[in-house]
């Protein structure tokens, strides 16, 4: 029986910055809850667990899926999607592992020292080259591959091409006016390049922030008919690290109440179904700091 234990991690008063420019540049977005979230207010954070612990469905024993499995180490931030992937998939695979929650840590020279990019999600695992892997769709494909998890990665090099594809397409195109649409509401901040990093007048950033959201129907709509394409799932009959990362990304949606398709609003409650607890309680954790986030502005 797999155990997921959480350990708090020390929270210095600095807060952790925004990624440099010349990294946004090169993928705008894309990795942006990271480090965006480490940027959000502490007492955001500190609301945002009290609010998702009574949301959260109670901490999962996950089934293992194949016996033997060595524990890894997660460092994690609970309001962010990107870090929400890996937590789901940790839980939905049965893999032991104990989470830290790296809240105002990821600029500690121990932390940099092992992870210079100041990323989370990482994962500390024996036989890394380095020690420790960044990057949650990298996460998911490393920990698939090593513990032979073809349910959630195929092995067939078709079907794990187009799994690679949807993920991709997601953190390239998707992402990105996910972001630009929510960073705002949830008080995470842009990178520089964007209006919304910039001193650009409210208007101007407002009027960037609606053309973002109008945009996600677009790619929204390929993963149903493209990546899908009539399959319950863009893994087939189950949910594949493809479907974690999008159902996961959809969630910061909620933020600026986006009117989502049914047929995308069927499928992230399939999802959650199929996965139960694995799903739900990381899943808590970010819909906890999306109402606060509200709560906040409507007060």
């Amino acid at each position: 029986m797999a155990k997921t234990t959480t350990k708090s991690a020390k929270k210095p008063a600095a807060k952790a910055a925004t990624k440099p420019a010349a990294k946004a540049a090169t993928k705008p977005a894309a990795k942006a809850s990271k480090a965006s979230a480490n940027s959000a207010p502490k007492a955001a954070a500190k609301s945002a667990a009290k609010t998702s612990a009574k949301q959260s469905a109670p901490k999962a024993k996950a089934k293992s899926a194949k016996a033997g499995k060595s524990g890894l180490t997660l460092s994690m931030l609970k309001p962010s999607v990107n870090n929400m992937s890996v937590r789901v998939f940790a839980r939905a695979a049965g893999l032991d592992h104990s989470e830290i929650d790296a809240w105002g840590h990821t600029r500690t020279p121990e932390y940099m020292a092992r992870n210079p990019a100041h990323l989370t999600p990482m994962i500390e695992d024996k036989g890394l080259p380095r020690g420790v892997l960044w990057e949650s769709c990298a996460i998911m494909q490393y920990l698939a591959n090593k513990h032979r998890l073809e349910k959630f990665y195929p092995k067939a090099p078709a079907k794990r091409a187009m799994v690679d594809s949807a993920m991709f397409y997601l953190i390239g195109t998707l992402y990105p006016y996910v972001a630009r649409a929510t960073y705002p509401a949830l008080n995470f901040p842009q990178y520089a390049g964007e209006v919304g990093h910039s001193d650009a007048h409210p208007d101007r950033k407002s009027e960037a922030q609606k053309a973002a959201a109008a945009a996600i129907a677009e790619p929204l709509e390929v993963f149903h008919s493209f990546f899908r394409n009539g399959k319950p799932f863009i893994g087939g009959k189950n949910p594949s690290i493809a479907d974690i990362r999008l159902a996961a990304t959809l969630e910061f949606l909620a933020v600026i109440d986006y009117a989502l398709p049914q047929w995308a609003k069927d499928y992230m409650a399939a999802i959650e179904k199929k996965l139960g607890k694995a799903y739900a309680e990381p899943a808590g954790d970010v819909r906890g700091y999306i109402a606060y986030v509200k709560s906040q502005a409507e007060a």
